[in-house]
């Protein structure tokens, strides 16, 4: 096999697998977030999960893109673990339908039969696509015309790798190596590191269809092969659930031990009665249409076997995976929540206080670990805001939820005022969180390109961060302490922060003049401070929450107008105090 071969075959592999994604990034944009929502919505049970996970997959032509949909909505908690389950071994059946479509490759024929070939069918698709792609006016149609170039994209790269093969048929050393993955423990290993590496069942699939065209693939070779492609096609899908909570990371694992026990399993029983019978197909030459029908049986069995013991599978990786602590902590503070206590309002608005106040918490540890990682940055930091970050936001469903049934009871006005000031300031918490994962970003390509602000720039966002720190602390104490004295501080250091973003901005902007900063570090810089002057706008409205439960009145504008005639010693005085204490 030459050189001109090596490179054709790459080539086909390449088309290949770009016609692959053009037609699936066609069918989702047709689509639309349709499929999501079929998924998350229609997956109640095991038997609509599987035929939905069929369905979706056979569509978008990846069970690697459904698998990580159902992780993701497993993640954020849109999905049970065991729907995510029974979505995820449709779509191992689902993933099946792409080589029935390589099979199209194979129809070849002389007379009217010619009609139906590879050649006129791709080229007919490919044209009637660049027609829709490149002349029609509708965004629908656009996507149809990817869809039919995707289709042709794949077509050729098919037969460019088909064509490319063809001579190793006669090549003895090519047969040497296929017929030593008839070895069972060999064949499965290479398919597995094959798909690990193209993350993609449906390509390596397709591309050992392509090399049955050198009719030298037999049962023995493609059997173990089918299984180690099911194996390691596992492997994206548990890529996606890295930084995944704990159910998030049991959907994706159950891609792997469901294809690997199948293997195992099936791969063992027939090899057994192999061993006993000696089959015959064992030397069947394999075709497009065999291999096809190979992976289609193997995975339908599969399927099959697994679909009614979805709910054991799922407590079986339970008791494997386990949440880590902070998930641990989080499950405990949502067991808070119970439905039980809302016979017993008093009970209900304390677990919600309990539950709100270790939201503040996390909200300012999260915020404390982001500012740090601007100065001393580490991917392990930034996974752990981002952790703490998703973690806030579960919060704020599971409160937003609760607290609205418990409005529903008949409560006190003390209890009222409370269940009121946590609707006002829950939504303050997710939003700071939201700052911290910015501010993280921010600190992330600080240190992936290596940046160094000015040391000017640097000693002003130090005296910015200490206010923003302080008045953060000021708005969580004056929470959790429910202390009004302290809330009454909040406002004035924040017009402080205000004033300082805005002087901060000038110096910069005349340090771009002085050319002492990049506009590529001021992009940053200036993120920086927007986030900053809006984490101080939530602290403003937590400290607003108890200020306005306290005075009766909801009119947070009306406060913050007359604020200065309504408390302008005490206004005055902090605000003079903190312009003091902070300044550039």
């Amino acid at each position: 096999m030459g050189l001109s071969n090596i490179l054709a075959l790459l080539s086909g592999v390449a088309l290949f697998l770009f016609g692959m994604s053009l037609m699936g990034d066609g069918l989702k944009r047709v689509a639309g977030n349709k499929l999501e929502i079929i998924l998350y919505r229609l997956s109640g049970t095991t038997l609509k999960g599987v035929l939905l996970g069929t369905g979706v997959t056979a569509v978008i032509q990846s069970s690697s893109a459904t698998s990580v949909m159902a992780v993701g909505f497993v993640n954020s908690e849109l999905m049970n673990l065991n729907q995510a389950v029974a979505v995820i071994q449709g779509s191992l059946l689902g993933t099946s339908i792409t080589g029935w479509v390589v099979c199209l490759s194979a129809l070849e024929g002389s007379g009217w039969v010619s009609i139906l070939s590879t050649a006129t069918i791709t080229a007919v698709v490919a044209i009637v696509g660049i027609i829709l792609r490149m002349f029609s006016k509708s965004a629908s149609s656009k996507h149809v015309g990817d869809i039919l170039m995707g289709f042709a994209v794949l077509m050729f790269g098919m037969m460019y790798m088909s064509s490319a093969v063809a001579p190793l048929r006669d090549n003895a050393a090519f047969i040497k190596i296929l017929t030593s993955f008839s070895n069972p423990l060999l064949g499965v290993l290479a398919g597995a590191a094959f798909t690990a590496i193209l993350q993609s069942a449906s390509a390596a699939v397709g591309i050992l269809q392509a090399l049955s065209f050198t009719g030298v693939i037999t049962f023995a070779t493609a059997f173990p092969l089918i299984l180690g492609i099911a194996v390691g096609a596992s492997i994206p899908v548990l890529i996606s659930s890295l930084g995944a909570n704990a159910d998030g990371r049991r959907a994706a694992w159950s891609y792997l031990f469901i294809e690997a026990i199948s293997a195992a399993v099936i791969g063992g029983l027939f090899y057994a009665f192999n061993a006993a019978k000696h089959f015959g197909i064992m030397s069947l030459t394999m075709t497009t249409f065999s291999i096809a029908l190979l992976n289609t049986v193997f995975r339908a069995i599969g399927t099959v076997t697994f679909a009614p013991f979805t709910d054991r599978l799922c407590d079986l990786l339970r008791r494997i995976i386990k949440p880590s602590p902070g998930e641990q902590a989080m499950t405990a503070d949502f067991d808070r929540l119970e439905e039980r206590f809302l016979d017993h309002p008093a009970l209900a608005v304390e677990q919600c206080r309990l539950t709100v106040n270790a939201m503040a918490e996390k909200t300012h540890e999260n915020l404390t670990d982001s500012f740090m990682l601007l100065w001393n940055y580490s991917d392990a930091g930034y996974d752990k805001v981002e952790q703490v970050e998703n973690a806030i936001d579960s919060y704020e469903d599971k409160l937003g939820t609760y607290l609205m049934k418990v409005t529903a009871c008949d409560l006190t006005k003390s209890q009222t005022e409370d269940i009121s000031k946590y609707l006002h300031t829950i939504n303050d918490f997710e939003r700071m969180s939201d700052h911290a994962m910015n501010i993280a970003e921010c600190a992330r390509t600080k240190a992936e390109k290596n940046m160094e602000f000015s040391p000017a720039g640097n000693a002003e966002l130090n005296v910015l961060i200490s206010a923003v720190a302080e008045v953060i602390n000021l708005a969580l104490n004056a929470f959790l302490y429910n202390d009004v004295g302290t809330a009454y501080r909040v406002e004035p250091l924040e017009s402080v922060v205000d004033n300082l973003c805005d002087e901060i901005k000038l110096h910069h902007i005349q340090r771009l003049k002085d050319g002492k900063c990049t506009y590529e570090h001021g992009l940053v810089f200036n993120d920086l401070l927007t986030n900053f002057e809006r984490l101080s706008d939530h602290c403003s409205n937590v400290a607003l929450a108890l200020i306005e439960l306290q005075s009766d009145t909801f009119d947070a504008h009306e406060y913050i107008n007359n604020l200065t005639v309504q408390h302008t010693t005490a206004f005055d005085g902090y605000f003079s105090e903190y312009s003091k204490k902070y300044k550039v």
